[in-house]
C-alpha cells in the first residue's frame, strides 16, 4: 500500500491541528461500528477522537473499547445544529467522517464547516438531492482551501464505484468501454437508514430540482468524451442468470461522475445499474414493492409511525449481521476485450459499510493520493489506494473470467 502509516497527510496547517480522525457521530449503530474499526487498524501514531453531542455516552463508548488493540481516543462534544462547534471540531482535524443522518437534515453545517477550514469531509449518505445541494453551495470553496469532500463512502457506493473502478482498468485504454453491474445483497435495516430511505421517497420534486441546478454548475466531460448512465429496462441477465432490475439510486451516479473525471474510462462510457433477482415473480413483484414504499413514504402519519418502530440508534444484532452478504458482478466490454469482475463481503449495511467508512478515513490521512480537492468520488479521490485497503480488510475484489 502507498501509505506513510506515521505522518497524516494534510495541505493545511500541518502537524498543529491534534487529530488525524474525527470520528462524528460515533455513538451511533453504525458509528461504534466504526470506532471499533478505526481502533483496530489505525497505524501507530494516528491521533484519533470521537465526537458527538453526549459526552457521557462518549464515555460510555470508550470503555466498551477500551479492550481494543487501538491507542485511546479523544472524546469531542459537538451538535449538528451547532455551526461554531462543528467549526471548531473541523479546525481540528484533517479528516472528518460522519454518520450523522438523515444529511439533508443533519449534515450541510459539517461541510461547510469542513469546505471552510480545508478539512477532509466522508460521509454515508444515500441522498442524491444533499449531494447535489453540496456540490452547487460548497465545492468552490472546498477546491479553495484543498477539502475533499467525499459522499456516499459505505454500501452507498464504494462497492460500484470502485468495482466500475476496478472493471476498467482491466479493459483496453482509449477506447469505448460499456460496464453493467449487477447488485444481489442479503441484511437487515437500521433505523437511521429507515429515516434516510424514507426522507429520500418522501423528496422526489426536490431531488430532481437539486440535480437540475447542480447541471447548471458542474463541468461537462473533456470535449469529445461522453459518459452515460442510461436506467435501462429490466431484463434477462445470461451474465448472471438472474433477472435484472434497473436500479435508480444514487450509485449509478456516482459512477458517472468518477468517469467524467477520469480519463482512463475512454472517450466514450456507458454504465447501467442492476438488482438481481432469481425468479421471475421476486422480478415482478419487486417495482410494486418499490413504489409501496415510495407512496407511503408521501402521508407523514406512515413516516411517522415506520420511524417510531425504527428509532435512530438501533439496528440488527450482530447474530443477524453475521447472516447477511452482498456481491456485486460487473461484466465490462470494450477494445474486442470482455471482462467479468466480483465485489464482495459480509453485511453490506452495517459491518461493511464500517469497514468501508473507516479505511476510507486512514486513506485520505495516511495514504500519498492524488491531488484532488472539491467534491469528489473514492475512485477520483483514492482509487486505488482504497481498494488495496479494503482487499486487506476482507472485502474481496476478484477477475472472474475474462477473454
Amino acid at each position: 500500500m502507498n501509505s506513510s502509516a506515521n505522518a497524516a497527510v494534510s495541505r493545511q496547517d500541518g502537524s498543529r491541528r491534534p487529530y488525524d480522525v474525527v470520528l462524528f457521530g460515533a455513538t451511533g449503530f453504525v458509528g461504534e461500528l466504526t470506532a471499533a474499526h478505526l481502533l483496530a487498524h489505525a497505524p501507530q501514531g494516528c491521533r484519533l477522537a470521537l465526537a458527538g453531542r453526549n459526552r457521557t455516552k462518549l464515555e460510555r463508548l470508550r470503555e466498551r473499547l477500551a479492550d481494543g488493540p487501538g491507542p485511546e481516543p479523544a472524546l469531542l462534544t459537538a451538535a449538528a445544529d451547532d455551526p461554531a462547534a462543528l467549526r471548531a471540531l473541523a479546525e481540528s482535524a484533517h479528516v472528518v467522517a460522519t454518520t450523522v443522518g438523515p444529511y439533508l437534515r443533519h449534515g450541510e453545517a459539517l461541510v461547510a464547516a469542513c469546505a471552510a477550514a480545508g478539512t477532509d469531509y466522508l460521509d454515508l449518505t444515500g441522498e442524491a438531492e444533499f449531494v447535489d445541494s453540496m456540490y452547487v453551495r460548497h465545492d468552490a470553496r472546498a477546491r479553495e482551501t484543498g477539502a475533499r469532500i467525499v459522499h456516499s463512502c459505505g454500501f452507498d457506493s464504494v462497492p460500484y464505484d470502485l468495482g466500475v473502478y476496478y472493471t476498467v482498468r482491466r479493459l483496453p485504454e482509449g477506447v469505448p468501454l460499456r460496464v453493467d453491474g449487477f447488485v444481489q445483497a442479503r441484511g437487515a435495516i437500521s433505523g437511521g437508514t429507515l429515516a434516510s430511505a424514507l426522507t429520500i421517497a418522501a423528496r422526489g420534486r426536490q431531488t430532481l430540482a437539486a440535480a437540475r441546478e447542480r447541471r447548471r454548475y458542474e463541468p461537462r466531460p473533456a470535449a469529445g468524451r461522453r459518459v452515460a448512465v442510461p436506467l435501462g429496462g429490466p431484463r434477462f441477465s445470461r451474465e448472471t442468470g438472474t433477472w435484472a432490475l434497473p436500479l435508480p439510486t444514487i450509485d449509478p451516479q456516482v459512477v458517472r461522475r468518477s468517469a467524467a473525471a477520469l480519463e482512463r474510462y475512454g472517450p466514450d462510457f456507458r454504465y447501467r445499474h442492476y438488482a438481481s433477482v432469481r425468479t421471475l415473480p421476486a422480478a415482478l413483484a419487486a417495482p410494486v414493492g418499490a413504489a409501496a414504499v415510495v407512496a407511503a413514504a408521501q402521508v407523514p402519519y406512515v413516516r411517522g409511525l415506520l420511524s417510531a418502530r425504527y428509532p435512530a440508534g438501533r439496528g440488527p444484532s450482530a447474530e443477524l449481521r453475521s447472516r447477511s452478504w452482498f456481491r456485486v458482478r460487473f461484466v465490462g466490454e470494450g477494445g474486442g476485450r470482455r471482462v467479468c469482475t466480483e465485489v464482495a463481503g459480509g453485511d453490506p449495511g452495517y459491518g461493511e459499510t464500517a469497514v468501508m467508512f473507516a479505511e476510507a478515513a486512514l486513506c485520505l490521512a495516511h495514504d500519498e493520493l492524488p491531488a484532488t480537492a472539491g467534491q469528489v468520488t473514492t475512485a477520483v479521490a483514492m482509487g486505488d489506494a482504497l481498494t488495496e485497503r479494503l482487499t486487506a480488510a476482507g472485502i474481496r475484489f476478484r477477475v472472474a473470467a475474462a477473454d
